[in-house]
């Protein structure tokens, strides 16, 4: 069995890759042109649409934050400094500063009442915080039989667009790796897909998407990011007449051992991969992976899964 090797590994060089890559601030603008763009011959079309729209919110209240920075400067370097991810996830959903941001997106949406998506607006909109921060502390613990699957979108952009406008205020440099491989520096949550960049000083290295704050951290690339084994991994992808074997721009990394896998986007394939969009337009993979008894650990908070 061939290993690949990292850049700098070739060389013996005491190199060591960077360690964090960072969003862009037009984020939630790239990813909404790429869900359009997908949308196109995708028979979830409509659905890709429609979170489109709602990314294109994510990015005005990015652009205008409705709230402040909820993590004082003090406590952001104490958290830094212990290794611990400064935007903890599960403390600061408890504590609320992402209600305003999700009240503000649906300010958005006040004109719509009609059919599926203003009924899902109503109950959104007749809901109060306590409500709707059991709702947002359900999603980020996965717990989706706690919350209504239509409110899921709203909710998870409500709560990235917060996380990454954070995520862009940090002295992000000096995060440091979390407890897992899957695990996000910045806030703890779970990893949403890989991506194997092609440009610069990253080219050719792994880094894994967070599902709520979209920091990307690097994981050096054929192990198992749930259960660090390296045997027997394979790559499954819907290929079609337009991809060369092995060159599909999304494959799935499957684990024999733990029986879990990752999608992950590879950008010399196809540059204009975005990792949300991507997997969102790829549940056709996600069905087959189940069928063959893989079990996906990485959420999509734009979705509620089956």
């Amino acid at each position: 069995m061939s290993t690949i090797l990292e850049p700098g590994q070739i060389e013996a060089s005491a190199v060591t890759p960077p360690f964090l890559h960072l969003p862009p601030a037009d984020l939630f603008e790239l990813r909404a042109a790429r869900l359009e763009k997908l949308a196109e011959v995708n028979a979830l079309g409509d659905y890709l649409r429609l979170v489109a729209r709602l990314c294109r919110v994510q990015q005005q209240l990015v652009d205008n934050p409705p709230g402040a920075m909820p993590v004082a400067e003090a406590r952001q370097r104490l958290c830094i400094s212990h290794g611990l991810p400064p935007l903890a996830a599960d403390s600061l959903v408890r504590e609320g500063p992402w209600l305003v941001w999700l009240q503000a997106l649906l300010e958005h949406f006040s004109g719509e009442t009609r059919g599926p998506l203003g009924e899902a607006l109503q109950v959104l909109h007749g809901s109060d915080d306590n409500q709707r921060k059991g709702w947002g502390i359900a999603l980020l613990a996965g717990q989706y039989d706690a919350v209504p699957a239509a409110l899921v979108p709203f909710l998870g952009a409500a709560l990235q667009a917060a996380w990454s406008s954070w995520l862009l205020a940090l002295p992000a440099p000096e995060l440091k790796p979390a407890g897992s491989l899957a695990q996000c520096p910045a806030c703890g949550s779970p990893a949403m897909a890989g991506v194997v960049r092609n440009r610069g000083k990253h080219n050719g290295l792994r880094y894994l998407v967070c599902s709520l704050c979209a920091c990307e951290w690097h994981v050096v690339r054929v192990k198992c990011v749930y259960c660090e084994s390296s045997k027997d991994l394979r790559y499954t992808s819907l290929e079609d007449d337009r991809h060369a074997p092995g060159k599909a721009p999304l494959r799935a990394e499957c684990c024999p051992g733990c029986e879990s896998y990752l999608k992950q986007n590879y950008l010399e394939n196809d540059a204009a991969a975005e990792p949300l969009a991507d997997d969102l337009a790829s549940l056709a993979l996600d069905m087959r992976l189940d069928e063959e008894g893989f079990h996906r650990l990485a959420p999509n908070l734009m979705l509620a899964p089956g």
